[in-house]
């Protein structure tokens, strides 16, 4: 007779690929502000249940995850870079937009979890799920008896769940997607094993659920029906008329008249910052339509460790549609790399609708700008990973 081991495997809280709709496979992004009230609601489902030991990835989404429990219950961390998520290769940190731009065959090959799929200097489905429950199998044989708490990714669980109950990686895509800080219970009986529940969110609230608020899931096909934007450097030289109508609607809307405007000192700065690296002016498309600007001053407060934004805009007709926070998340991928932990903007303390996004992102008031023409707010996110030693 075997003793049973019961593993609760458990995907990490929302993190910044799922908020920003950028692909994190084994890039070490951070949990979101959402992300943590989930890993709360978490902690109070395992506070009634007996856990011996406390596995995760080493990643910081997962590690931070796994806190709900490791923490109450005193036990120590053990982390397994075989738990990360599938490798995306060349697709890390991209859009899901850009990949859909640039890889449309190969992101419909990867929405239908087909064997065949494979980023270039990636994993494929299958050698994840192999990694994965390879790793699932050790950690049962080393707690024969005991109760572990096990903290991976969404698609390498989906993977490996398909392996351990024998499943073809062609019927992969039968199984369901996870929500964030979803739980499924595995038993281990020696080599045997039993999926006794999967994906089981039911301590989240709806209002803290991240897959409440998408779409793509529920698409039979798994083709993700959001609206994810792609980037591409603004030739300011050449679309000069297209930033000075972004700047121009952005101060209108804001201020009511033309009183104080400066489209030339707008035009000439940006001018400089995408002379010095192309890289600060970017264009938001959807598909082949551009849909916004995100413009960021690289040398600016530098030497404080702050990636500076001086402006943010979406198009009237694509607002209120859940796709300005991807901007910000452009603003991430390009300060992150460069050392930046913090990201700092001006905003008018009377535009409330910006306020309220931009504090709903993570961003609080620090102080007032000085020498400006209007009143404006100065506002910091942090983007830093604190003390955390990945």
């Amino acid at each position: 007779m075997h003793d049973i081991t019961k593993i609760y495997l458990v995907r990490h809280a929302e993190a910044e690929g799922n908020l920003y709709r950028r692909i994190h496979g084994q890039y070490n992004s951070l949990i979101t502000d959402n992300g943590y009230r989930q890993i709360a609601a978490l902690a109070h489902r395992f506070s009634t249940i007996q856990v011996d030991a406390v596995y995760s990835s080493d990643l910081f989404r997962t590690c931070t995850t796994a806190k709900a429990v490791y923490g109450p219950k005193g036990l120590p961390l053990n982390t397994r870079p075989t738990l990360r998520e599938v490798d995306m290769g060349e697709w890390e940190d991209k859009t899901w937009g850009q990949a859909a731009h640039e890889d449309g065959d190969l992101l419909r090959l990867f929405n239908a979890t087909s064997p065949r799929w494979q980023a270039r200097g990636g994993e494929t489905f299958p050698q994840v799920a192999e990694r994965v429950a390879g790793t699932l199998r050790q950690i049962a044989r080393d707690h024969r008896g005991e109760t572990v708490a096990v903290f991976c990714h969404g698609t390498a669980i989906r993977c490996a769940l398909g392996l351990l109950q024998g499943l073809p990686p062609e019927e992969w895509h039968t199984l369901p997607h996870s929500d964030n800080t979803a739980v499924s219970l595995l038993e281990f009986a020696g080599e045997e094993v039993r999926v006794v529940f999967h994906d089981d969110a039911s301590h989240l609230p709806e209002e803290i659920s991240t897959f409440a608020r998408q779409q793509w899931w529920k698409k039979a096909s798994g083709f993700r029906a959001d609206s994810n934007l792609w980037f591409r450097p603004l030739d300011v030289e050449k679309e000069l008329d297209f930033y000075r109508q972004c700047r121009g609607e952005a101060w209108l809307n804001i201020h009511g008249s033309w009183d104080f405007y400066d489209g030339e000192a707008f035009a000439a700065d940006a001018l400089a910052q995408w002379h010095a690296d192309h890289r600060s002016v970017m264009c938001a498309m959807l598909g082949d339509e551009p849909v916004g600007v995100i413009q960021m001053d690289l040398g600016r407060d530098a030497d404080q460790g702050v990636g500076y934004i001086p402006f943010v805009y979406m198009l009237p007709s694509f607002r209120q549609h859940g796709m300005g926070v991807q901007l910000i998340g452009q603003a991430v991928a390009t300060y992150r790399p460069l050392g930046r932990d913090r990201l700092r903007l001006r905003c008018a303390p009377d535009n409330h609708i910006a306020q309220r996004f931009y504090k709903r992102y993570g961003f609080h008031k620090i102080g007032e700008a000085e020498g400006t023409r209007v009143p404006l707010d100065l506002m910091e996110k942090y983007i830093g990973y604190g003390g955390y030693q990945g």
